[in-house]
């Protein structure tokens, strides 16, 4: 016997190490259609059939591992659908506007002709003509303009939330609240009127969608009207801070209470108690608060004529 032991070969099983997927700069780490990179040359079929490679539609791949976010699904769908108009809430992400949870949600899209239209696995396309200036290109990607995308939401959500994602593009200064109306006032058919009355009530002023809410709660309570994103100043005219909902008469503010960030806690202290020292109450109003709406106002009324006493 060889005291060297069993050879290569002599009853061992072979296992093959599976070869590392081949690096492909030119495709980077955006989604690409699977046959234009094999017709590049830049992979083979069965490299795109392997492990390197995640398929999200049908012939569109990504890198595997990739983060699969709204934007990189969205990129997916129009190589998807050559020539098509990113719309809707997909745009309004890629522009950074903060609608809340949706990284799940159908990519919007937009292509010429006609009425309705069709819609795969992750992915809703419309049929609808959109002049020339109402489409702007965004990182590479044909989406409806700023002001066009704003009312587009208006015109298809209920009233408080129509109202909500004007404030935020008129807030981030990706539209004015003249050019929203305006948009709006163009707009015929279904949803044009809620669109109209959404723009008429936005002011552009809202940090966030509860503040725009909380706005229109106080706006119909019968309560005094407020002064929204009013500037506190001391008794020398110096700048104290800026509150959500100001009553100078009575030296009353109302703060929607968002979930803040443990290190800005020290700051935020510092700005009550100068608010404070300034003479000021400020309520603070929570998200659970706003559940509540008719037991919230009640408290402010009741916090707002502790004020005059």
């Amino acid at each position: 016997m060889d005291a060297r032991g069993p050879g290569p070969l002599s009853g061992a099983t072979l296992h093959r190490v599976p070869r590392r997927p081949r690096p492909v700069p030119e495709l980077g780490a955006a989604p690409f259609r699977g046959t234009a990179a094999v017709a590049a040359g830049l992979l083979t079929r069965h490299e795109l059939a392997g492990p390197g490679w995640s398929r999200l539609h049908r012939d569109v791949y990504v890198a595997a591992g990739a983060p699969v976010t709204h934007a990189v699904r969205v990129q997916a769908s129009v190589a998807l659908v050559p020539g098509a108009v990113v719309t809707g809430s997909s745009a309004a992400r890629l522009y950074g506007v903060d609608l809340g949870p949706g990284e799940s949600e159908p990519v919007e899209l937009t292509v010429p002709g006609g009425s309705g239209g069709w819609s795969t696995t992750g992915v809703r396309v419309r049929r609808r003509d959109l002049a020339r200036h109402s489409v702007v290109v965004l990182d590479g990607l044909q989406v409806t303009s700023a002001v066009v995308t704003a009312v587009d939401l208006a015109v298809a959500w209920p009233h408080p939330q129509a109202v909500a994602v004007l404030d935020q593009f008129v807030a981030a200064r990706l539209a004015t609240l003249e050019e929203v109306r305006a948009e709006a006032a163009l707009r015929t058919g279904p949803g044009s009127a809620r669109g109209r009355r959404a723009a008429a009530v936005a002011d552009g002023l809202a940090a966030s969608p509860p503040e725009t809410v909380l706005r229109m709660l106080l706006a119909s309570s019968g309560l005094p009207v407020p002064v929204a994103q009013y500037e506190v100043r001391d008794r020398r005219g110096r700048f104290v801070a800026r509150v959500d909902f100001g009553w100078p008469g009575l030296r009353f503010a109302v703060e929607y209470d968002g979930a803040g960030h443990v290190d800005r806690l020290a700051h935020d202290r510092r700005r009550l108690n100068a608010l404070q020292d300034a003479g000021w109450r400020v309520f603070f109003v929570t998200a659970a608060e706003m559940h509540d709406p008719q037991r919230l106002l009640l408290t402010i009324a009741a916090a707002m004529a502790d004020c005059l006493r």
